[in-house]
């Protein structure tokens, strides 16, 4: 138990995405009763046992789907023999609980839109982490209950985690980094990417790309640009808005896949 503790501290300490799949209830024989409890880590390793076999192996893959997906807090019954072909014949209830299982945010560029994105996204089920390489832009954000990182757009990036679980934002105060930042990460694993931009910036970035090779009319189809919900926003944080609902919508019709 106290090994489960531990590892829960450090879960929340270091922001790593785990689960928590306790026994709540079983009936019949079961390798494991009422309490046991086990950790799941992004890459399917453990901490503590459930009971192993058919049964854990299946949780294991529940509780990474849960990390991949952004799930929230769910309640399954295994009925051992006929979900499962274990012998012993009984049947267990688990819960399983994501931990720092929010999904990372990387917003390139912490201008105006940056900031009300970075904002919004908190209290909706993100994790912002906001890179930005200018001097004293984050000077006012005391607040901020995310990531702030300082330095080179690219620098930064080739510093972060990508996995299928990633929502990224490109708004930076530049085309030619929001150029440069495109083709580095529109190559990585994510969940949803988008740029700021015109129609006819957006054409012409697709272009070029295109015609240097850097990525393919297919890749380009996959990014969301010009970004966020169309409506007529015209503020930052009416832009920002037609962002988060964007990403809202990607992560829950996830979820329901």
């Amino acid at each position: 138990m106290l090994e489960i503790i531990n590892e829960l501290i450090s879960i929340e300490k270091n922001r790593i995405p785990a689960v928590l799949c306790i026994v709540t209830a079983t009936t019949g024989s079961t390798p494991r009763k009422a309490g046991s409890k086990m950790i799941v880590f992004q890459d399917g390793t453990c901490r503590g046992t459930i009971g192993g076999g058919s049964i854990e192996f299946q949780v294991i893959r529940e509780a990474q789907s849960l990390i991949s997906s952004g799930g929230n807090i769910q309640v399954r019954n295994f009925k051992l023999l006929e979900d499962l072909n274990m012998q012993c014949g009984g049947s267990m209830e688990i819960y399983f609980e994501p931990i720092a299982c929010q999904p990372k945010l990387y917003i390139f560029g912490g201008g105006h839109i940056g900031k009300a994105l970075a904002g919004y996204a908190t209290g909706l089920g993100f994790h912002p982490v906001v890179i930005d390489p200018r001097q004293g832009i984050f000077d006012d954000w005391n607040l901020f209950a995310g990531e702030l990182m300082s330095g080179d757009y690219l620098d930064m990036a080739a510093s972060l985690d990508f996995n299928d679980n990633t929502y990224i934002v490109i708004v930076t105060h530049q085309h030619e980094s929001d150029e440069k930042l495109l083709h580095y990460c529109a190559l990585k694993e994510f969940a949803y990417l988008g740029m700021i931009g015109s129609k006819r910036k957006v054409g012409e970035i697709s272009k070029r790309a295109i015609e240097t090779g850097k990525l393919t009319a297919e890749i380009l189809s996959g990014i969301d640009m010009p970004i966020g919900i169309p409506f007529a926003a015209e503020t930052p944080a009416e832009i920002a808005i037609s962002i988060i609902a964007k990403m809202i919508d990607v992560k829950n019709t996830r979820k329901k896949s």
